[in-house]
């Protein structure tokens, strides 16, 4: 049987999302965005609608949106049904962490040496 480790390119993709500083606070403030709907929706009562939702889909904005897009296309009325948008927001963090730590990653590598860098035209 294989373990993770024996799987360099999932084992590449896993530290990309959630082993880097850059994505660990981005996941701590969606996980924070995620409790603060929760406690605003089980306690708080309201008169009309609350828009605390609004923090959690932001966070996973722009991803997310091409997730609504789809589920418009293939017939879901108003976004889907809720595990379809649980999903999509689930699964556009995790792209947008992802793309995030490749980034700091790209960022990182640029300025080691032995990278070939365009001088002065």
């Amino acid at each position: 049987m294989k373990r993770l480790s024996d799987h360099p390119h999932l084992n590449t993709v896993v530290r990309l999302t959630f082993r880097n500083r850059a994505s660990q606070i981005y996941l701590g403030l969606v996980v924070a965005a995620a409790l603060f709907v929760a406690v605003d929706t089980l306690f708080v009562t309201h008169e009309d609608a609350s828009f605390a939702g609004v923090w959690l889909f932001l966070l996973a904005a722009p991803a997310v949106v091409l997730f609504f897009v789809g589920g418009s296309l293939a017939g879901a009325g108003a976004g889907g049904p809720t595990w379809y948008l649980v999903l999509a927001l689930v699964v556009s963090v995790l792209v947008q962490s992802l793309a995030l730590g490749w980034f700091v990653r790209l960022v990182r590598h640029a300025g080691s040496p032995g990278t070939a860098h365009a001088r002065g035209v």
